[in-house]
This record gives C-alpha cells, structure tokens and sequence, in this order.
C-alpha cells in the first residue's frame, strides 16, 4: 500500500509541476504584456518593395474582396504588389481577380498545403522584393499595414508580426475565438516583446524579409509552416517583432465542427515541433545561450488556454470535495492539497482577465461565456484527433464578406 501511495504522490506532484509551469509562464508574460508601448512610425525611413502574398485553396467566396481591399494600402503603388495564389478556384473567380490591379497565380498540387503553394509561387515571381508580407484569403488589412511592417524593418528587424484581430462576431464562438487570439496577442506577442524576447507568428498578417523567407520557406513542406518557420528564423539569431497598430482582420470560426478542426490542427502541430524540437531547444539554450528559441520550443507544449483553465476549474473542485467532505481516509492519496490547485485557477483566471482587451466586457462576451464548457469539450476532443493532422490540409472554409471600417 505505501509503495501504491508513492506512485500515486509522485505522478500527482509531477502533474502539479507541470500544470503549475504552465500557469506561471503565461502569468510573467500576461503581466508583461500590461508594460507593453507601440514604437511610432517613422518618418523618414526607407521604403522597400511588398510581394503580398496571399495563398488560397477554394476560397471563391472571400478572395476578390479580400485582393480588392489589399490594393488600398496607403502605400508607393510602384512599392507593394498583390499576389493571389490561386489554388482550385473557379473560373469565374479567376476572371474576377484578373480584373483588378493584381496578379494571378495558379497552382495546383495532389495534396495542397500553404507552404507548397508560397513556394510555388515565389519560384515564379522571382526575388525583386525586400519583404514578403502573408495574408490568409481571408484577410482585410487596415490601409496603412504596410507602412507601420516597414518601420519596424527600418529599427533592424527582419520579421515582422502584425496584430490580427476579429473580422466577424456573428456568432458565440466567433466571440471566442476573438478572445483567444487577442489573448495571444497580449500573452505571446506583447509580454513577450516586453521582456526583449520574439513575437511568435499567426500565418498571417507577417512580414519577413523576402530572401530569408523564400530560403527557409524552400525546407518547409508542412501543414503548420508558419511555426516551422518561427523556429528556424529563431534559431538563425532572428528576433521577431510586433507591431500592434498594424491591424488585420480575420474571419473568426462560426460553427462547432470548424472550431475543432482549426484546434485539431494547431495542437499537431505544436506537439509535433515540441517532439522535435525539444533537445534541440536545450542544446542551443546550454550551448550558445538561445533563450529565444528555448522560449519558442517550450511554448509549443503549453496547454491551450481553454483547456488549462477548464482542467484546473475541475481539479479544483474535485480536491475540494475531497478535502470538505468526511472523506479523510481518503486526503492522504491526494496531494498537493485543494489550496494550490485553487491558487493555479486564481493565478489562471486572473492572467486571462488582465489578457482580455476592454473592448470585449460587454453582454455579448457574457453570453458567449455561456459556451465556454461547450469550447472546453471541443478542445478535447481536439486532443484524441490529432493524430495525422499535420499529414493532410485541413480546410476552414471562410464567408464572410461583409465591409470592414476602416479607422
């Protein structure tokens, strides 16, 4: 029986650490993120030469609005070009695209993926650019976008990451998901660039410099290519910065099933970068000091933020009912005690709250809090079909076409 209970303490104590690791990586950089202060644009600075491109398979619902609204960057037109990607479209999309002031290029592949269609296409459009910036076709940026990456590649930097925030809040999980990414933004954008160290990349709504993308996109051929990228740029010695007055709106997840297809294929990705990745992110920290690349790798395995917080709610409650019902027999194989698994809520909760823009404390987030136990079972079933989603391309259809205000 002592020899069961040890087991029992050290897995339960090991599941502790873990979780409390998890908790405190995310409060340092939620309370960082508070610290964080936009650089102005400046004034007289280098213009470079924009290849905006913008990969897309059948998205012919969205994409001739979206390459419409990228061609009113205020912006040298002589200096930026809209690029679309076009992977199984219909002709009368293509038609419609090659109206505007644009160019057009076709792909086709047995097994698409973005990062064989943004190969494709920089292998025909040749290297007369200094920045690739990357839309997703669903993407509407803000008109002075361009302006402010370039700035920031004026102080030095040779990647970039804009701020993307919510095109749409038709629905409870459209005002979900805008909350996760903006607590994304603040977590592992803002706290980060606070504490000197790089803004992770979306995918979307980034600039990098044209040759180091097209040279580390060519050993690219994955379905999570923007984090593959990350690492390798980081680990070249390359800090990535945020610019959050870079706007880009993006079309956030309306139903259920898509929700967990979006999640099936980020947690894949992140689990299998961390696999590879992790000696690798210990060697480079022992031997060359590369926190920012450690930093990275063990990002990849932090518990997205729904799941942890649901997890530890109901450890909580359940060491709770152990410790306030008459169950002492019991307490002795359930350790650490309710209190720290009740502070790991606190401290969890409380990141998410300072995380979470003002613009968002309104009766319409009230309500689609209501969803959040539904969220938390989606993400777990995330969990159990990760297998083989970073093998194939998991498509998020995208409709939503509605005008975008600009400020």
């Amino acid at each position: 029986m002592d020899i069961i209970r040890l087991i029992i303490l050290i897995v339960e104590w090991l599941v502790f650490v873990f979780f409390a690791l998890a908790v405190l990586y995310i409060l340092i950089y939620g309370i960082a993120g508070l610290f964080y202060k936009q650089k102005p644009v400046i004034a007289k600075s280098k213009l470079r030469k924009f290849a905006v491109l913008i990969p897309g398979y059948k998205e012919d619902n969205v994409i001739v609005n979206v390459a419409r609204e990228a061609t009113k960057q205020k912006y040298p037109q002589e200096l930026f070009e809209i690029i679309v990607i076009a992977d199984s479209f219909k002709k009368e999309t293509l038609d419609a695209l090659k109206k505007l002031p644009i160019r057009v290029v076709e792909v086709s592949f047995e097994v698409s993926k973005k990062s064989k269609a943004l190969n494709k296409c920089m292998e025909i459009i040749g290297d007369d650019y200094d920045v690739a910036f990357i839309l997703d076709a669903d993407n509407v940026m803000e008109p002075d976008v361009l302006m402010k990456i370039n700035s920031s590649f004026e102080r030095g930097f040779h990647a970039v990451q804009g701020h993307r925030t919510a095109k749409n809040l038709n629905s409870h999980y459209a005002v979900l998901d805008a909350i996760s990414e903006e607590i994304n933004n603040h977590i592992f954008r803002k706290g980060h660039r606070v504490l000197g160290i790089s803004s992770a990349l979306i995918g979307s709504g980034m600039g990098l410099d044209y040759k180091l993308f097209k040279e580390t996109m060519a050993t690219v051929d994955s379905v999570g290519e923007d984090k593959e990228v990350e690492l390798k740029i980081i680990k070249q010695g390359y800090t990535i910065d945020y610019v959050d007055d870079a706007i880009i709106y993006d079309e956030k997840t309306q139903r259920s099933d898509a929700f967990v297809n979006q999640r099936r294929r980020w947690i894949a990705a992140q689990l299998d970068y961390f696999r590879s990745h992790f000696f690798d992110g210990i060697k480079e920290l022992l031997t060359r000091g590369n926190f920012d690349y450690f930093d990275k790798v063990i990002q990849m395995v932090q518990p997205p933020r729904i799941i942890l917080t649901g997890e530890l709610f109901i450890i909580s409650v359940f060491y709770g009912l152990i410790y306030l019902l008459p169950l002492k027999s019991w307490q002795p194989f359930f350790q650490p005690g309710f209190y720290l698994w009740l502070a790991l809520f606190i401290l969890t909760t409380f990141t998410l709250i300072i995380s979470v823009p003002g613009k968002f404390y309104n009766k319409k987030t009230i309500r689609a809090l209501l969803y959040l136990p539904s969220g938390f079972l989606l993400m777990i079933i995330s969990l159990f079909k990760v297998k083989g989603a970073t093998k194939k391309f998991l498509h998020t259809e995208h409709d939503h076409v509605d005008e975008i205000k600009h400020n």
